[in-house]
């Protein structure tokens, strides 16, 4: 009877601490609650296409390459947009050539809601929009291909779709 209850109370405090444990690896791989990034990193980087180029009447395809970070209330923020020099249909039209627009600068403030990042900051732009001191906006959705960006600077919005690469928080 002595060796039973010994059993049955190793096998309770074994419950509770398996329990305790699982609880705690459960709540640090979680999603955050919604606000600020609160330490947890934001970050991505990869490739994506604006969506209808440059817009009516040519509709240039551009292609960026971004890259951002943040954590521990420091980051930056990369984005440089390339298009083809050579028009639609003609040899070469396929090459993305051309560096039309590059913002750099450091992220200042970063909050998420949810599977949605927003990063703000103040950066350098040269090519279309350009100028020092350009506050910006970078909106993310977390995921790989498909995931998308809201880039907010210079008085212009630019929404983008990630072709390749990743963006985690």
């Amino acid at each position: 009877m002595l060796k039973r209850r010994g059993r049955t109370a190793w096998v309770i405090i074994a419950s509770v601490v398996g329990a305790a444990l699982l609880a705690a690896v459960m709540a640090a791989s979680g999603t955050p609650a919604e606000g600020k990034s609160d330490g947890r990193p934001i970050r991505g980087a990869g490739t994506t296409m604006l969506e209808t180029g440059t817009g009516a009447p040519s509709f240039t395809p551009v292609i960026t390459k971004v890259a951002f970070h943040w954590q521990a209330g420091t980051g930056d923020f990369e984005c440089l947009a390339l298009a083809p020099s050579a028009d639609a249909g003609s040899p070469g039209s396929g090459n993305f050539d051309t560096n039309v627009m590059y913002v750099t600068g450091p992220i200042t403030a970063a909050e998420f809601n949810g599977e949605t990042a927003v990063l703000k900051g103040s950066s350098t732009v040269t090519g279309l929009g350009a100028g020092s001191d350009r506050p910006f906006t970078a909106t993310v959705t977390r995921g790989g291909p498909g995931a998308t960006l809201v880039l907010e600077v210079s008085g212009m919005t630019f929404r983008e779709i990630l072709l390749e690469g990743q963006f985690r928080f």
